[in-house]
This record gives C-alpha cells, sequence and structure tokens, in this order.
C-alpha cells in the first residue's frame, strides 16, 4: 500500500459519483484518498424536512448501490418506489403511461432524497480498509517533475496521485484547472423544487406534464419505505427565466393554488408546500472525459436537462464503468494511469451519455414550440407510443437503465426487497 501522500487513487469529491467510484473500489489492492470539504452530514443533523434535492434512481442504479452494500441502510431512512409514469402534453390530448408490470417489474425506480444515497455510500466508503477521507478542498494542481500531477490541498499539504478523478460537480475545478474544453449553453430557464402535500395519494406514480415553458414533474415521496399510501411529492418545475422571480415571490398559499391550476388539479389541491429553491438551467459536456493521468466522471463531465431525472444514474454509470475498468488494468497488471484504460471508460460512457442528453434536448425543444400543426403532430405521436407495447417496452428499458453497456455492477440478478 502507497502512502496517503502518493495514493493510487485521488477522488476529488464525496457526492455520490465520487463515494460511488471509491464504494466499488473498497477493499481492493489500491489506495484511495477521498476529499471534500464538505463532507455528508449524518441523519441527526438533517432538518425536519424533506431535502428538495432528490434524484430518480433507476433499476440499473439500485441493483449497483445493492451490491455496494449501500441500499439497506437508504432503505433504512426512506426511499419511494414508483410502479407507473404518467406524460402528458399540458397544451393538447398527449398522454403516454408507463406500467412496471408492463416490464414484468415491480417498480421502474425510487425517488431518493441526494442525502440520503450519499450518507449510505459514505458510510460504505469510510468503513474501507484502502479509502482514507479528508476534510479538505483542491487548491491548486501542478505539473510533476517526474510526470503526473501534484495536488495541493486546502491545509497546503501535497499528494501525488498515479491517477486523478475529477468528481467534484459541477462546477468541477478539477476539469476547470486542468483545461478540459466543454460544449456549454444556458436554456435561460430555472427550475424551482419543493416539497409539497396534496389533497389525494400519489399512487406511487411518477407524473409530467410538458409546458410552454418546460416540463413540470411530480415525483411520489413517502415518510418511509414501506409506507402503503402517501400524499407527498418532490416537484421539479421548470420556467423561464422572465417567469422565474414572479412565482418565487408569491406567498404559499397562492404558489399552491398556481402549482395545482399548472397541473391540472390532477392529484387535487395542493394543500401544502416546504421552502422553495431555484437553481439555472445549464447544459454542460466535456469534450474529453481524459486526459493522462486524469478522469472526469459524473456532473464533472456532464450536466444535462432535469427533465427525466436521468443525472446522477449516468454519473454512478460513469463510476462504475471507471472502477471496472481500474479492476482490469488491477488483474493484468497495467499501471493505472495506463491511457488504454482511460480510453476505454470513455469509450464505453461517452457514446451513451451523449445519447441520452441529446434524446433530452429533443424533447425540450418539441414541447417547447407552440406551433399547431407539430403540436398536433406530437400529441398524435404520443397516443401512437402509448398503444405501441414494443416501443412503450424498449422506452421503459432505457428509463430504467437496463440497456447499452452496463457494468457488471448494473447487471439484474438482485431481488427486491419490496
Amino acid at each position: 500500500m502507497t502512502s496517503s501522500s502518493s495514493p493510487d487513487l485521488l477522488i476529488v469529491g464525496a457526492g455520490m459519483a465520487g463515494l460511488t467510484l471509491a464504494a466499488a473500489l473498497a477493499d481492493q489492492p489500491v489506495s484511495i484518498v477521498v476529499i471534500d470539504p464538505h463532507l455528508p452530514a449524518g441523519p441527526e443533523q438533517w432538518p425536519a424536512t424533506f431535502d428538495p434535492r432528490v434524484s430518480a434512481l433507476t433499476q440499473a442504479s439500485e441493483n449497483m448501490l445493492r451490491r455496494l452494500g449501500a441500499w439497506d441502510a437508504m432503505a433504512a431512512q426512506r426511499v419511494a418506489p414508483f410502479a407507473h409514469m404518467d406524460v402528458w402534453d399540458g397544451d393538447g390530448t398527449g398522454n403516454i403511461q408507463f406500467h412496471a408490470s408492463e416490464a414484468g417489474a415491480e417498480h421502474l425506480g425510487h425517488i431518493v432524497e441526494n442525502r440520503i444515497t450519499t450518507h449510505a455510500l459514505y458510510q460504505r466508503v469510510a468503513a474501507a480498509s484502502n479509502v482514507e477521507i479528508r476534510c479538505l478542498g483542491l487548491e491548486k494542481i501542478l505539473d510533476n517533475e517526474q510526470g503526473g500531477w501534484r495536488v495541493v490541498l486546502s491545509d497546503g499539504s501535497e499528494v501525488e496521485p498515479t491517477l486523478l478523478i475529477g468528481a467534484d460537480g459541477a462546477r468541477s475545478r478539477v476539469r476547470d484547472q486542468l483545461g478540459f474544453r466543454c460544449r456549454t449553453w444556458a436554456y435561460g430557464q430555472s427550475a424551482i423544487v419543493t416539497t409539497v402535500k396534496t389533497d389525494k395519494p400519489h399512487g406511487d406514480t411518477a407524473r409530467q406534464v410538458f409546458l410552454e415553458s418546460g416540463p413540470l414533474a411530480f415525483l411520489p415521496l413517502r415518510e418511509h419505505s414501506r409506507q402503503s399510501q402517501s400524499t407527498l411529492c418532490s416537484i421539479v418545475w421548470s420556467l423561464n427565466d422572465d417567469q422565474l422571480k414572479p412565482v418565487m415571490a408569491l406567498s404559499d398559499e397562492a404558489f399552491c393554488e398556481r402549482l395545482g391550476n399548472v397541473f391540472e388539479h390532477r392529484l387535487g389541491k395542493v394543500l401544502a408546500t416546504d421552502q422553495r429553491f431555484a437553481f439555472p438551467l445549464v447544459q454542460n459536456h466535456a469534450v474529453d472525459y481524459i486526459q493522462s493521468g486524469v478522469a472526469l466522471i459524473g456532473d464533472a463531465a456532464h450536466t444535462i436537462h432535469p427533465l427525466a431525472g436521468q443525472g446522477i444514474n449516468l454519473g454512478l454509470l460513469d463510476a462504475a464503468v471507471l472502477a471496472e475498468e481500474i479492476q482490469r488494468a488491477l488483474e493484468h497488471e497495467l499501471p493505472l494511469d495506463d491511457f488504454s484504460i482511460l480510453r476505454r471508460y470513455q469509450r464505453r460512457r461517452k457514446p451513451h451519455n451523449l445519447l441520452l442528453m441529446s434524446t433530452m434536448e429533443a424533447f425540450k425543444r418539441l414541447f417547447g414550440v407552440d406551433i399547431p400543426p407539430l403540436r398536433v403532430a406530437r400529441n398524435l405521436g404520443m397516443s401512437f407510443f402509448n398503444r405501441h407495447t414494443l416501443i412503450k417496452g424498449q422506452i421503459m428499458a432505457r428509463a430504467m437503465g437496463m440497456e447499452g453497456d452496463l457494468p457488471a455492477l448494473a447487471q439484474p440478478g438482485l431481488v427486491a426487497d419490496f
């Protein structure tokens, strides 16, 4: 085992992607240092309200988290399985519904607060014998005279890893300091996120309406994992920037009324709301995920529009694939910074990420245009897809993450508890 000042891997970022990579390599013959100035807080420090940041974890992500030993801790807090999806056009009659039973499954995915997933992964990583976690930030990255990188941390200490991993989110300092080129564009929109209580139970159904301003999603939540009925939902409401300020300025009562109206009261009245938060919507994609001795994963490599809730699933797959390639290097006694290892990671992940990003962008543009002939066409198309079981099956497989070049961690084979 190398010293902590020259580990095999330095993972910058203790978010879900970085911790998944560390967990996938836990107790392996590889030394790992994870740094983050803000380590995940435990449940005793969480506020009583739900985390406004939630993710729609796919079946593939659930498989990974189960195999990594994180799922039981998550379910002990709260996870909300959803067995149905209902998607419709707010400006027409188009509607498409998905049911887990059509795919021979118990559920299509789970809505889980980000802090729950992150803390469960953190517990797993903290218990690993080959991982050191430091509550420190990244100061700067310098060239090592012998090749590789010399990373200066926020306390002035230095780390010289064999392989540097940028898992530090959408504003990645690793990516920016090393000059990774990116294709970036802002949507001119922001998303409002919060938790609301409705008059009617959600019935374990994820609902999304496409409005002219953007999608509005009601994602089912549970106060505890085995709850049978719940009226709590996490919402993600995309609005044009000029619409955001007036909506955020509404009183809670007026906001609930406005929200219920645009959602067509599908769950009756919106009775209550937690504090609202808003964040700008930006799409960003690194032209390359790799440089010599460096790899980007998760939001450091790509961020997408939240309309399908797929962002974190892509990040978890990045981590699992990179872990698989690192394990391959160990088996073949290759150095971890061998560029062939990094190329294989990029070759396996970049096309899949680009495909999903382009698909989401196409949906965004399709539903963002109010042209009568196009509106008629998209409504007819949704109705056609709703009747076509083969096409629906393919869409569900993609929504469940069960297609493409899946790493072993994500492949089916484990039975759900509920």
